[in-house]
């Protein structure tokens, strides 16, 4: 059944996520935001990609900030408020500010208002007098931090390689951003994914028991629930990619067989194999991403990788 106007919520025509699906989809090569991925079931969903065996890098990571807490926290120094870009569940950040016991506040900033709430009222309870301030907000947009925090040094954080899924000038415009909203003298700490084996890389974002496929697919699910969609889910598969020469992973949504769809009453066709880009993870070399932050003025003081070179932290000064 084909939609009228009258059929549609004017604020479902005019959302942010409305507007970039339709217009995503209406390219020739078609692509969505990968923000889009993280609504209440997507972020569930990743939580449980984050333990999956095949899933490296949050075990990784978590590993160089138990073993290099202390130097982080040193690095850092006293009093600095710890600003955190896509908080999530802030499971890292529990490991980071039990080392930094002379933080001053915590600021997490998230898009998903679910996730940052429960995140919250966890940490309220592992560190009742640390004063914290929740930001519900896009942070690949212009954001303003509490104005409780405006003489605080800062530490901001961005763990997960989440910077691994911009493209190369939109990560340095990232870091431009958040070296100008937290200030001369701050700080940040990066998670970065590095090159790799194909053997280790793949499995990472197309495991065995296809939660990260579930997770890929979830998004036609908040498309036919929120913006009045009739996309039969089982008629499009999860494809993960590596591209060797930008070197990154490729994730795409991939329609298994020639059809039609509807949303908010507009009618997209997909060939056979035609594919919808939904996130890329790039990624580095150590000199690569150092010279990426140079550009966006950032000088690294200090970079931690473990043995098998899978993942990195870098911390960073503001130039």
């Amino acid at each position: 059944m084909t939609l009228t106007a009258d059929d549609i919520d004017a604020e479902s025509l005019h959302s942010d996520f409305a507007e970039a699906i339709l217009a995503g989809l209406s390219q020739t090569a078609r692509n969505i935001p990968c923000r889009f991925l993280y609504d209440a079931r997507g972020s569930e969903l990743f939580e449980e990609i984050t333990r999956l065996d095949e899933y490296y890098p949050t075990r990784t990571e978590i590993g160089l900030l138990n073993a290099h807490g202390i130097e982080i926290a040193k690095l850092a120094g006293n009093g600095c408020a710890v600003v955190e870009f896509g908080s999530g569940s802030s499971r890292k950040t529990h490991i980071l500010l039990d080392h930094m016991n002379t933080a001053s506040a915590y600021v997490p900033i998230d898009i998903d208002d679910a996730a940052l709430n429960q995140a919250v009222a966890q940490l309220k309870q592992q560190f009742p007098e640390l004063p914290l301030h929740p930001v519900h907000a896009d942070f690949s947009h212009g954001i303003a931090l509490p104005r409780e925090i405006e003489n605080a040094p800062k530490l901001g954080f961005f763990p997960g390689s989440t910077i691994g899924n911009f493209e190369l000038y939109a990560a340095v415009d990232f870091l431009e951003r958040a070296g100008s909203l937290l200030g001369e003298g701050s700080h940040l700490l990066v998670g970065a994914d590095l090159q790799k084996d194909l053997d280790i890389l793949l499995p990472a974002y197309d495991d065995a028991k296809g939660v990260t496929a579930r997770f890929t697919l979830n998004l036609l699910h908040r498309i036919n629930r929120e913006l009045s969609g009739n996309l039969e889910v089982e008629r499009f598969k999860h494809r993960a990619i590596y591209n060797q020469r930008i070197g990154r992973i490729e994730i795409y949504i991939e329609s298994l067989i020639d059809q039609d769809v509807e949303i908010l009453g507009r009618r997209f066709s997909f060939g056979k194999g035609e594919r919808i880009h939904v996130e890329n993870s790039h990624k580095y070399t150590l000199p690569q991403f150092r010279d990426l932050a140079r550009k966006a003025g950032w000088e690294t003081d200090q970079v931690w990788s473990d043995a098998d070179d899978l993942f990195s932290l870098h911390f960073l000064s503001r130039v």
